[in-house]
């Protein structure tokens, strides 16, 4: 009689969870996210308008949705699960989804810490920094996440001025503390001040930005290339926006709405032969709620000199256009992350009205470039990284290693000398002394970005000149 041999079925190991951290978490976009990943999760809905969700992203070892776990930033108190049935009473998130995913919803919300400056806050620049880095780094530990992803959605803040650090600069100062990437989906500074350049480039941190590009601009993206290919003249090109919900308000400020329009009028100025006439107005309409309509008036010359007119209408919800993008980025950063990747990935620039890096301004050709780059993340493996406290990058200390950011140094192997075949920016190998190709140079070596203005200069290099004088600033801050 032969002896029956047991053969032992190894079970599947769920993949890591990642932590998406959004800044502005109890808003409309940050609220659509939550919501619209937990129904996408549970097979309520069909993943339209993710374009990782798309077959080419397959083979690309991004976090599958249901490894994402949500925390963020904000001043305001609205539970999630209230502000997601204000939603639904607007028509923004279907009918009966709070209800069907109340719980992810609440537990999302209960990973939700106070943000600031608020009014009376007499918490200083190091102070806020160090907090908000300390409730990044606990939600890694706690939730045991591989990686978080700092992403900020907040309402647009006037371009910054002076020394003085906007809110969204110290949220990201907070993220490169704790070792998160950073993501602005916003117009606001972000990483952009100065104060953070020389911050940027030693952490080691893959970061992408700004300004998501989900309407009005997006067309722009691709009706500018074609009067350009076709060899039309483009005499002016104005618009308008109106808008309501709470960055309707927000953009009420003439100084956030020029921040805003700086990056419209860019994509402009990058596809088009010459800057045409015209500029955006934006208006905010309360009664709007979360919908927006965009209008843009172009003239422009055919042969023969004969004048004709295009005219575009764009409506949509803000929130529903916004959120798979914040989905999109939160997976692809967090992949390139894994693979080693850092730097600006300009290879994002799809996704934003003002890209970070260099790269293409025309859609279709951003689109090629985010295509090359799902390839290199689907080929360049994992890193092996431990787990949160490890060489993940997000077992950062908060302070106490002389620069301050306690992130570890990434010249030790892991794979983060990968560079893209465009040579942009990537790290390299390099010390954190030497790593000058980031793409993180101070504002006035950008062509003003910093301040809305143009981008004349953007392929420029600042090498490391003026390292020192930068690293004084942020000696005050860590």
């Amino acid at each position: 009689m032969s002896a029956s041999v047991s053969v032992s079925v190894p079970e599947s190991v769920p993949p890591p969870s990642v932590g998406v951290w959004l800044i502005g978490a109890r808003g409309s976009v940050a609220t659509t996210v939550v919501a619209g990943c937990a129904a996408l999760t549970a097979g309520l809905h069909a993943p339209t308008g993710l374009v990782t969700e798309t077959p080419v992203f397959a083979e690309a070892g991004l976090p599958p949705l249901a490894s994402l776990v949500f925390g963020g930033h904000d001043t305001l108190d609205c539970p999630l699960p209230k502000r997601a049935e204000a939603l639904a009473a607007g028509g923004v998130l279907p009918p009966g989804l709070p209800t069907a995913v109340a719980a992810e919803l609440a537990a999302a919300d209960r990973e939700i810490r106070p943000g600031g400056p608020t009014t009376g806050d007499t918490r200083t620049e190091e102070e806020l920094i160090a907090s908000f880095a300390a409730d990044m780094t606990d939600f890694v530990r706690r939730c045991g996440l591989s990686r978080a992803v700092v992403v900020n959605v907040a309402s647009t803040e006037p371009p910054a001025t002076g020394r003085t650090l906007p809110p969204s600069s110290l949220y990201a100062a907070a993220a490169l503390r704790a070792g998160c990437p950073y993501v602005n989906f916003t117009p606001s500074t972000g990483l952009h001040h100065p104060a953070l350049a020389a911050a940027a480039a030693s952490s080691g941190l893959p970061h992408a930005g700004r300004d998501g590009k989900t309407g009005q601009t997006l067309l722009r993206s691709v009706l500018g290339p074609m009067f350009t290919q076709r060899a039309l003249a483009v005499r002016a090109w104005s618009g308008t926006n109106l808008l309501g919900g709470g960055d309707g308000a927000a953009l009420a400020d003439p100084a956030a709405a020029a921040a805003k329009n700086a990056g419209k009028e860019r994509v402009l100025a990058d596809t088009l032969a010459a800057t045409p006439e015209g500029e955006v107005h934006i208006d905010d309409v309360p009664a709007l709620g979360d919908w927006k309509t965009a209008w843009d008036h172009i003239a422009f010359d055919g042969f023969l000199g004969t004048r004709m007119i295009l005219q575009t209408i764009w409506q949509g919800c803000d929130s529903a256009l916004a959120a798979p993008l914040v989905l999109d980025l939160a997976r692809l950063v967090a992949r390139a992350q894994e693979t080693g990747l850092s730097g600006p990935l300009g290879e994002l620039g799809f996704y934003f009205k003002d890209p970070v890096g260099e790269g293409p301004s025309a859609l279709g050709e951003q689109y090629a470039a985010l295509m090359g780059f799902a390839g290199r993340l689907g080929g360049a493996g994992t890193r092996g990284d431990e787990p949160a406290g490890g060489r993940g990058g997000l077992g950062a200390e908060l302070a106490g290693d002389g620069f301050g950011l306690g992130v570890e140094s990434v010249g030790e192997g892991g794979g983060r000398g990968v560079e893209s075949a465009e040579g942009r920016g990537r790290l390299g190998d390099k010390p954190a002394a030497d790593r000058t190709g980031l793409g993180a140079e101070p504002a006035e070596n950008r062509g003003g970005r910093a301040d809305g203005s143009g981008r004349s200069g953007r392929s420029r290099r600042s090498g490391g000149s003026g390292r020192s004088s930068r690293s004084a600033r942020l000696g005050e801050l860590w």
